[in-house]
């Protein structure tokens, strides 16, 4: 009978959504984290009978025909990459995106990284760190004698000097966009890198057209709402139910089968 593998398939299909809102769930309070969405498609279909062929001499063309589904499989899991809340830290280094872009992060590999996360902090060097160590490019250093940091809108960062005299410039931050967003490959650590499917990142000034601005002294929230996330975990719950029970009533219908004399 072709329900019970049918019934199976909607089984791992409910597994996988569960796995993605139990992520979902996990990163809460995970700074900038962008929540993923699980997407099915129906597999392909057993044709008992093709619909438009005919079924007379005389040209009558069945119209609907017989088609049998054969279940469910993963489609993508899709990352949802609206905006998070914002939330104030006090911390100069904190900062947050209001709006498109990623902050650049220069891995040890040489590669670059991009991320929401802009819990930052400075290295013994006095360099503009993530809180692995990884530089946030293009690679901002705080004078050692500075006494505080102003970061504006568009990413300029002035050094505070201890001896009074006037904020001086030490650099500017830069963000990226991405054609698709969605396409890039999460690497953990709040971080993802480029992909074919994500396009090449297109760099640029905080607050221009097209990019986000910049707020000192906030972090970015994660994504995740936690009533639609319960929501969607018991209707998952519920679907792999209905499954299983599919599983059991054509088990009883095999058993009668079975018992005819």
């Amino acid at each position: 009978m072709r329900a019970l593998n049918t019934a199976a398939t909607g089984m791992q299909a409910q597994q996988l959504n569960v796995e993605v809102i139990a992520n979902n769930i996990a990163n809460m309070n995970t700074t900038g984290f962008k929540r993923q969405r699980a997407e099915f498609q129906d597999l392909l279909y057993q044709n008992v009978e093709r619909m438009g062929v005919t079924s007379s001499d005389q040209g009558t063309i069945v119209p609907t025909g017989v088609q049998v589904g054969v279940g469910v499989k993963a489609g993508s899991v899709y990352r949802v990459t609206e905006q998070g809340g914002m939330t104030q830290t006090t911390n100069p280094y904190d900062i947050g995106i209001s709006g498109e872009g990623y902050f650049i992060i220069q891995l040890p590999d040489g590669r670059d990284a991009y991320t929401r996360a802009g819990n930052f902090a400075l290295s013994p060097d006095g360099q503009l760190v993530t809180e692995d160590g990884f530089v946030v490019a293009p690679g901002i250093t705080v004078p050692q004698d500075a006494v505080g940091v102003s970061i504006n809108r568009q990413g300029v960062v002035q050094a505070i000097m201890a001896d009074g005299s006037a904020p001086q410039d030490v650099g500017a931050l830069e963000l990226a966009r991405f054609v698709n967003p969605a396409g890039l490959e999460a690497i953990g650590d709040n971080s993802f890198v480029e992909t074919p499917a994500s396009g090449t990142a297109n760099r640029g000034q905080p607050a221009s057209v097209g990019y986000g601005y910049l707020q000192q002294g906030f972090l970015e929230t994660s994504n995740v709402n936690a009533v639609t996330e319960i929501s969607s975990l018991i209707t998952a719950q519920r679907a792999y139910e209905m499954n299983s029970k599919v599983i059991t009533t054509t088990d009883e219908m095999l058993r009668s089968a079975s018992n005819l004399r």
